[in-house]
């Protein structure tokens, strides 16, 4: 009997570690796996497997990087296609209730400037201004009190010969430099964020010819420089790569692809890199970082770390597309992106957001995609099933889920964050002020006693960034509602950290508290008079740091681990239990 059962925990083992592993990089034994065990269940597995044995990342998680602070949820829409203005109010207005604070919206140039360079007539459809359209877009936005973020492609007929493929670069890149400046001067103080073309690593987007990344450096170059003419304060963000493993003649790694572009000095022209998420055929707690055997969620990882290479860390990833794909069942056509139950496309939507809130503090806005589809035709698409809502505007699990998660209250989580983070709340008359000393150049101040700052923070230890020097105010500080433990006390027993010094040093980094468990805490200062050298004139805050991570496993790998104890306490008890009918039956 004992025999019988070493047998069968070392045949499930070995049965465990090949259901894990191999799936990864077999087509066929991955659909054996989720026939035995179920597409869940299989995400559950390689979540666990990867998260033990995957590498550790060099992302430089604590670099200080501005266009991170913000409301982190965004949404792709397709507000270009909507006639009737209440449809585009109704989108807007959903994305407003759901805590969303972005939108993301492809512009057309081959739409806006035609038939002719300088001109903006549409004589097919009899239309005389073609910026109305987006000029109403851009109207609507401001009004719901959401973000823009534009997305500038396609190319008009004229600017373009020898193809009617709208995705093609023009034949003179001034040409669309003329179009950039033409489209941030005239939304200027309206439109602050927009993206320089979509996934020029792929033939596709690249007018059906050879990709390069050196073609594409000296049209995001062009852009960026005429943008900046028209705008100093605009923000730039290079294209999304498309996340593939490929390298022919239709579409190039976008790892190598981004080095390219590194090597042809791209670093110059964006303000923030652009990723696709995308969870595809696993879970969002799919660890690897394989650049050369498949595409997972952890994908912007490796974009992140050739980043950090070429001397780019000081600028955040936003995530230009996100989501999994809820293709029914009976589909007729075999799923190209994955395929997930509307159930689990909740669930991972969420669970990813989480990771990358809690797991990559390089990553600001992130996009979804999508919110709707605009024509009833659109549901012959795979890609309609990535939506957040139908057609008629019925929401689909996820739309609720994230609704729940982005309502909920604003939380710091690990990393170096400026003062103008999204979840920080400033009491009194503290101002936004400007010094190259201080970490970004910015920093809040305050001059009034009695002014706090209180913020909900999840980690175990967290630092304040501040200047310390003569006449600079103290904070008396509660975690909890309590004084940390290692912070000297006032005598009145509050905890306080002093910043009275007499030589003036910017960006000096002060321990609060550490040796937190591991959650969410409740973090309030108080600007009090100082113990040095007479009552305070300022009272200073210029970042945050949070750092700490759980104990042992990620408690959200634990269904792995469950699962993996599962199937194996399952085949080990039907081996006894068909061990026990055979010895009877011998007897």
């Amino acid at each position: 009997m004992r025999r019988g059962l070493v047998a069968a925990l070392a045949v499930v083992l070995v049965a465990v570690t090949v259901a894990v592993i191999v799936p990864f990089y077999n087509d066929s034994a991955r659909d054996a796996m989720i026939d035995l065990v179920g597409d869940e269940a299989r995400d559950q597995l390689i979540a666990w497997y990867s998260g033990a044995a995957s590498r550790a990342p060099d992302t430089e998680d604590m670099t200080p990087m501005a266009h991170t602070g913000t409301n982190p949820f965004g949404v792709n829409v397709f507000l270009e296609q909507e006639v009737e203005e209440s449809e585009i109010r109704r989108t807007l207005q959903m994305i407003k209730d759901a805590g969303f604070g972005w939108v993301k919206q492809q512009v057309l140039w081959s739409e806006i400037e035609m038939p002719t360079k300088g001109t903006y007539i549409d004589e097919k459809n009899d239309v005389d201004d073609t910026w109305a359209k987006y000029d109403r877009i851009v109207n609507l936005v401001n009004e719901y009190g959401l973000n823009l973020i534009a997305r500038l492609d396609t190319t008009p007929d004229w600017a373009r010969s020898g193809t009617d493929k709208i995705e093609t670069p023009p034949d003179d890149f001034d040409d669309y430099g003329d179009f950039v400046y033409d489209i941030v001067s005239r939304y200027k103080g309206r439109v602050k964020y927009y993206i320089i073309w979509n996934e020029p690593n792929t033939t596709f987007e690249w007018g059906n010819r050879q990709v390069s990344a050196q073609e594409y450096v000296r049209l995001l170059k062009t852009a960026y420089l005429r943008a900046k003419q028209a705008d100093p304060d605009v923000v730039i963000l290079a294209a999304a790569l498309a996340p593939t493993i490929e390298v022919s003649d239709r579409a190039v790694n976008d790892v190598i692809f981004l080095q390219q572009m590194y090597d042809a000095g791209a670093k110059d022209y964006f303000d923030v890199m652009s990723a696709n998420p995308y969870g595809l055929r696993s879970g969002p707690y799919d660890r690897r970082l394989d650049s050369d055997k498949d595409v997972n969620f952890s994908r912007p990882i490796l974009i992140r770390e050739a980043m950090v290479r070429n001397g780019d860390a000081a600028k955040p990833i936003w995530a230009s597309e996100m989501g999994w794909n809820a293709l029914p069942p009976d589909f007729p056509e075999e799923p190209i992106f994955g395929r997930v139950t509307p159930e689990q496309q909740a669930r991972y939507t969420v669970g990813g957001l989480r990771r990358i809130f809690e797991e990559w503090p390089w990553m600001g806005v992130v996009n979804l995609w999508h919110f709707r589809r605009v024509h009833p035709v659109n549901q012959n698409e795979q890609m309609y099933y990535f939506g957040l809502v139908g057609q008629d505007f019925a929401p689909f699990p996820v739309y609720g889920r994230v609704k729940q998660l982005a309502s909920s209250a604003p939380v710091v989580y690990r990393g170096f964050h400026q003062e103008d983070h999204w979840a920080i709340a400033f009491n009194g008359a503290w101002r936004e002020e400007q010094n190259s000393a201080a970490s970004l150049g910015g920093y809040k101040a305050t001059s009034r006693a009695g002014d706090s700052v209180i913020l909900t923070f999840k980690g175990s230890q967290i630092r304040l960034v501040a200047p310390k020097g003569p006449g600079v105010g103290s904070f008396e500080v509660t975690i909890d509602g309590l004084p940390p433990s290692g912070l000297k006390k006032n005598v009145a027993g509050k905890g306080i950290v002093d910043l009275n010094a007499s030589v003036e040093r910017w960006q000096q980094v002060v321990p609060i508290a550490a040796g937190l468990p591991y959650g969410e805490h409740r973090l309030e200062m108080v600007a009090v008079p100082g113990n040095v050298g007479g009552a305070p004139t300022r009272w200073y805050f210029d970042a945050i740091i949070v750092d700490g991570r759980p104990a042992g496993f990620d408690t959200l790998l634990w269904p792995g681990a469950a699962t993996i104890a599962g199937i194996i306490g399952g085949m080990v008890v039907a081996w006894i239990t068909l061990e026990r009918r055979v010895t009877r039956v011998e007897r």
